[in-house]
């Protein structure tokens, strides 16, 4: 039996249409809003004119006219609210400000907060709130499992361990907030910059600081498993007493700068080779600090080997920071989006 929406749901999901279709079109009239949200002309006109009073959409001029009054035409103000994403790491702390079109107002990085208390990451936010008051929406990525906004494994940090983060900084702070994954939030922003079709499947593969892991996307919709365990790589087996992290480190040479080790480059060539046989995805993501060109002409010809080679992924570099704050910004945005219109 379903459930009927409260009035305040009903409200919030007429507020969050309008602001996706004014975002999405750039500006409407009442009338196309009307059509593309299927509600009714006198319901659109109400919420736009307690919107317009709040300065959260204006006036941007009048529509030719077609013998009639000339329609009224609105946008929505990207700077009404803004939105902060943060992404904790081993060596530093990174974040970037940004409004509802997704541009960058500003950005920073201070030391790794990773390693601190939980209560350091609560006063960085508190400080840049201060500067940025219209900041409405929090994004947090941690190199850890996530399920629902609490960190279920996130080896080497024991202040985050086991912790709800995402409830945490709300109780704190009063402001909505969403926890994600690294891999999950990287491989988001790449497919959300490179614009790639929702039905693609992908797979980023990140070999760095924290050891291996991986971001999934299938369907276009990000893969966490049944226990939000999903992309945890370095737990699969490699030879006879090794996994995917032992692996890599009997094979480290240093990463992308230097010739990688025969063992370290076939490490990596028999995980590929695993999640194309159970996944077979579109592409195969690395972090270009991580892997050169070089690397990647030798993962494909190993693949092959172990994977008959028509079925392989394309496989490409990228940038992992870019795509990672991409992915945080993307879903700071969505909060944005969904956010009550009273907080």
């Amino acid at each position: 039996m379903n459930e009927i929406p409260s009035p305040q749901d009903t409200k919030l999901a007429i507020i969050r249409g309008i602001r996706s279709v004014l975002l999405d079109m750039g500006s409407a009239t009442k009338a196309e809003l009307s059509g593309a949200l299927q509600i009714s002309f006198p319901t659109v006109s109400k919420f736009l004119l307690q919107m317009e009073k709040t300065g959260e959409v204006s006036l941007v001029g009048l529509d030719e006219s077609s013998g009639g009054r000339r329609a009224q035409r609105y946008a929505y103000n990207p700077n009404y609210r803004l939105g902060l994403a943060i992404f904790l790491e081993r060596n530093e702390t990174n974040y970037i400000i940004f409004n509802a079109s997704g541009e960058r107002i500003d950005d920073g990085n201070t030391g790794s907060l990773i390693v601190e208390e939980v209560s350091s990451l609560t006063k960085l936010i508190e400080t840049i709130k201060l500067a940025y008051p219209a900041i409405h929406a929090v994004s947090i990525g941690v190199p850890g499992a996530v399920n629902n906004g609490k960190i279920i494994l996130i080896p080497g940090y024991r202040n985050y361990h086991d912790l709800n983060l995402k409830l945490y900084l709300e109780e704190h702070l009063s402001i909505p907030v969403v926890v994600e994954n690294d891999m999950n939030a990287a491989v988001l922003g790449y497919q959300d910059h490179h614009k790639m079709q929702d039905k693609a499947s992908l797979a980023y593969l990140y070999l760095g600081q924290n050891g291996p892991g991986a971001g999934i996307i299938v369907g276009g919709e990000i893969v966490r498993g049944k226990s939000y365990f999903s992309g945890e790589v370095s737990f699969i087996p490699q030879y006879d007493q090794q996994n995917f992290q032992q692996s890599l480190s009997r094979g480290e040479s240093g990463g992308a700068a230097s010739s990688a080790t025969e063992e370290r480059i076939d490490a990596i060539s028999r995980t590929v080779a695993a999640i194309t046989a159970i996944l077979n995805p579109h592409a195969i993501i690395f972090g270009k600090e991580e892997v050169n060109s070089t690397m990647l002409h030798q993962i494909a010809e190993r693949s092959a080997i172990y994977v008959p080679e028509e079925h392989l992924p394309e496989l490409a570099v990228s940038d992992w920071k870019q795509d990672y704050l991409y992915g945080l910004q993307r879903l700071g945005l969505d909060l944005l989006i969904s956010c009550n219109t009273h907080t």
